[in-house]
């Protein structure tokens, strides 16, 4: 049977040092393409992604969406699966794809191809659970708490003031992104999820062998820097749901940080921060005793170097 090829399909609004890190650490884990959507023009991005030759990059601009026969949609979320589905619906030149942001990246223990290839033929798409960042450290993260009788118990316990209002003890998605068979007819992506003629397609979940490493968090500036827009139409508007029904006690992201806001201000954003995100030896200590601690170095500024050399943004 001839390699597997797989592919990655990415819509970014980043600085470029961030968008080349994301495109050469998958390059360097084996992506066969990148299909890289700049969210707004770029010119020294494109420019060094375009002469890649395993990288196709689209500047998302007026004239873009008009080939595309649309008005540009609003929202980043619609753009996203606008153009992810986009990139599955192109020639097919790899035999699995995954959307995913440029704050994500895949951490395998062995060739993600080689993982790709045992797959059986159905189901046609797998998902690949986070893990998430602990701020302040490059290689430190939480892992994924399955669902399960013991899952509220164990998040309480990591995090003894918030936890009862987090699902799955995770700032940000549980979901995580999912990798699909190519050349499928009427097939849609969305951010977290696959269609086919508007059902949701059988998805494996999860992938064993690979993981979603998700810098939600880099640092507090970078969180609280984030944090109006995330609340107004990211990952904490207020159309999202609750941790757990309302009747239970349940409040979504945006409701607590609401309650918070009104309670403490920004000295209580701070307090959450510091018990959810920061990396304190005293959250590692917690989440290594439930075994959720992770060490994973992406290695960046390695990968960066051997495929971007032209970039002087070192």
């Amino acid at each position: 049977m001839d390699k597997i090829k797989w592919g990655v399909a990415s819509t970014i609004l980043a600085p470029t040092r961030d968008i080349l890190a994301f495109a050469a650490y998958h390059l360097a884990a084996g992506a066969h393409r990148l299909y890289i959507y700049l969210d707004a023009p770029n010119p020294e991005a494109y420019a060094l992604l375009d002469a890649h030759s395993k990288v196709r990059v689209i500047t998302c601009d007026a004239s873009y969406w008009k080939q595309r026969k649309r008005v540009r949609p609003e929202t980043h979320q619609v753009r996203q699966t606008a153009n992810a589905t986009h990139a599955y619906n192109r020639r097919p030149e790899v035999d699995w794809l995954i959307h995913m942001d440029a704050d994500e990246f895949l951490v395998a223990d062995h060739p993600v191809a080689e993982l790709l290839g045992q797959r059986p033929a159905h189901p046609v798409a797998t998902r690949i659970r986070p893990m998430e960042q602990l701020s302040g450290s490059a290689s430190v993260y939480k892992a994924f708490v399955p669902n399960g009788p013991d899952r509220a118990r164990i998040v309480s316990d990591i995090y003894p003031t918030y936890g009862q209002y987090l699902k799955g003890g995770f700032l940000s998605h549980l979901a995580g992104k999912v990798f699909v068979r190519t050349g499928l007819p009427s097939v849609h992506v969305r951010i977290h999820n696959v269609f086919q003629n508007g059902d949701m397609m059988p998805c494996e979940d999860r992938q064993s062998g690979i993981d979603l490493a998700h810098a939600h968090a880099k640092s507090w500036q970078d969180w609280i820097d984030a944090y109006r827009y995330r609340i107004t139409k990211g990952s904490y508007r207020p159309e999202l749901g609750p941790n757990k029904p309302y009747e239970r006690g349940g409040l979504s992201m945006n409701d607590l940080f609401m309650m918070i806001e009104t309670e403490a201000g920004e000295a209580g954003l701070r307090a959450f921060f510091d018990e959810v995100c920061a990396d304190t030896p005293q959250l590692r200590d917690r989440l290594a005793k439930h075994g959720l601690l992770r060490q994973i170095n992406l290695d960046l500024p390695k990968h960066l170097a051997t495929h971007f050399p032209e970039f002087t943004g070192l």
